[in-house]
C-alpha cells in the first residue's frame, strides 16, 4: 500500500510540474516561445488603446448613426459600436498571427503584399467606390476596403529592406528606386484625392532615408524639394489649395474650416473631466464623429485629462519601441521597426493636431481608436509586424554561467 501511495505521489508531482511548466521558460512550443519573446508590455499598451477606442466609438456611435442613417431603421444608437466590435474580433487574431511570423518570412510577405496593393491603387480611381467625394475604397457595401491603409506598413518594411541593402553594396541604386516608388504612390493617392496619406508616405520615406545614413547634403535637397512640393500642391492641386486656404484664412462659408473649428469647440466643451459618457451634445454637429473627429468626442464626454492621457499613451508606445532599438544591430530591423512606429505615431499626431485646430483637415483616423474596418485590420497588421521585429530571446544576452545556473 505504501509503494502504491509513493507511485501515485510521483505521478501527481509530474502532472503538477507539467502543468506549471505550461507557458514557462522551458516551454519550447511555438506559442510558448512567442509568449516569452514578445514585448508583452507593448502588447498590453495596444490592448489598452483598443479598449479605449471601443468605449470612444460607443460614445460617438449615436451621433454618427443619426447623421448617416438616412432613415434606415436598422441604424440603432450603437450601430457603429457593434460593427467596431466585429472588426476588433477579426483584427486581434490577425495581429497575433503576424507577430508570430519569423522576421525573414514577414519581410518576404511584405514585399509581395506591397506589390499587390500598389497595383490595386492603380485601379482605385477606375473602379473604386466614391464616399464623401473621394474614391479611396474598392469593393461593395460591408466588403469595402482601402488599399492605401494596407499598403502603409507593407511599403515601410519593403523600403526598409531595400535601404538596408546599401550596407552590403553602396553602389546599389536603392535610393532612386525607393524615390520612384514613393513618387508613383503619391501620384496615385493624389488622384483619389488623399493628400493626408500622401504626406504619411513621403514623411516616413524621408525618415527612413535619414536613419539609413543619407548625407546631410541629400537631406537638404529633400527638404528643399518638400517645400517646393507643398508650394506646387497649393498652386496646382485644388484639394490642397482649399484646405490650406481654409486653415490659414478661415471663412464662415468654408466646410473644411467649419469642421475643424467645430471639432475644437467640441473637444473643449467638456472641460477637464467631461460631461460623462453619453452626455455630449456638440458631437451631433460633427461631420465624422466616429472616425476623423473621435478625439473631440473623447474631449467632450471624458474631458481634456482623458485626451492628454491618450496622447501620453501614444508617446509611451513610440518611446518603448525606440528604446528597444538601441540594442538592435540588424539594420533592416532598425529601419523597419522605426518606420512602423514612426508611421503609427505620425498618424496619431496628425489626427490630434487636426482636432485641436493646429493642422488642416486631413481625413486621418486615430490609430486603434477611430472606427473603421480597413484601418483596424491594417493597423493590426502593422502592429503585428512591429511586435514580430521586436521579439527577443530572453536568454540571448545572458552569460554562460547564468544560463547554466538557471537551468540547474
Amino acid at each position: 500500500m505504501n509503494v502504491w501511495q509513493a507511485e501515485a505521489g510521483i505521478v501527481a508531482a509530474k502532472k503538477k510540474k507539467s502543468s506549471s511548466a505550461k507557458f514557462g521558460r522551458s516551454d519550447r512550443s511555438a506559442v510558448g516561445r512567442w509568449f516569452w519573446e514578445i514585448d508583452r508590455v507593448l502588447l498590453l499598451l495596444v490592448a489598452v488603446l483598443i479598449s479605449i477606442g471601443l468605449i470612444a466609438v460607443a460614445a460617438a456611435s449615436p451621433a454618427a448613426a443619426q447623421r448617416y442613417s438616412g432613415g434606415d431603421v436598422s441604424f440603432t444608437g450603437l450601430h457603429y459600436f457593434y460593427r467596431q466590435l466585429v472588426w476588433i474580433i477579426v483584427s486581434v487574431p490577425v495581429m497575433i498571427a503576424v507577430s508570430m511570423l519569423p522576421k525573414s518570412l514577414a519581410r518576404r510577405l511584405c514585399l509581395g503584399g506591397a506589390a499587390f496593393f500598389t497595383v490595386l491603387l492603380v485601379f482605385v480611381p477606375l473602379i473604386g467606390a466614391e464616399v464623401n467625394g473621394a474614391r479611396r475604397w474598392i469593393g461593395f457595401g460591408f466588403a469595402q476596403f482601402q488599399p492605401s491603409e494596407f499598403l502603409k506598413p507593407l511599403f515601410i518594411v519593403s523600403t526598409a529592406w531595400l535601404l538596408s541593402l546599401r550596407e552590403q553594396d553602396k553602389s546599389l541604386p536603392v535610393i532612386p528606386l525607393t524615390a520612384l516608388l514613393v513618387g508613383i504612390i503619391a501620384l496615385l493617392l493624389m488622384q483619389q484625392p488623399n493628400f493626408g496619406e500622401t504626406i504619411i508616405f513621403a514623411t516616413t520615406w524621408v525618415m527612413l532615408l535619414t536613419l539609413s545614413g543619407v548625407s546631410m547634403r541629400a537631406l537638404g535637397f529633400l527638404g528643399l524639394g518638400a517645400v517646393l512640393s507643398v508650394i506646387a500642391a497649393y498652386l496646382f492641386y485644388p484639394v490642397a489649395t482649399v484646405r490650406i486656404n481654409a486653415f490659414l484664412f478661415g471663412g464662415t462659408g468654408d466646410n473644411d474650416n467649419y469642421q475643424v473649428e467645430s471639432a475644437l469647440r467640441t473637444l473643449t466643451s467638456g472641460g477637464l473631466f467631461g460631461t460623462g459618457p453619453g452626455g455630449g451634445t456638440r458631437k451631433f454637429h460633427l461631420p465624422e464623429p466616429h472616425t476623423d473627429y473621435i478625439f473631440s468626442v473623447i474631449g467632450e464626454e471624458f474631458g481634456l485629462i482623458a485626451c492628454i492621457a491618450i496622447a501620453i499613451l501614444y508617446l509611451v508606445i513610440a518611446a518603448r519601441v525606440l528604446i528597444k532599438l538601441l540594442h538592435e544591430e540588424d539594420t533592416f530591423v532598425v529601419l523597419a521597426t522605426a518606420g512602423l512606429v514612426g508611421q503609427f505615431s505620425l498618424q496619431a499626431l496628425i489626427n490630434m493636431a487636426v482636432n485641436v485646430h493646429i493642422a488642416p483637415s486631413k481625413g486621418m483616423t486615430l490609430p486603434f481608436i477611430s472606427y473603421g474596418g480597413s484601418s483596424m485590420v491594417a493597423l493590426s497588421i502593422g502592429m503585428g509586424l512591429l511586435l514580430a521585429f521586436t521579439r527577443r530571446n530572453p536568454y540571448l544576452h545572458r552569460s554562460p554561467y547564468v544560463v547554466k545556473w538557471s537551468g540547474r
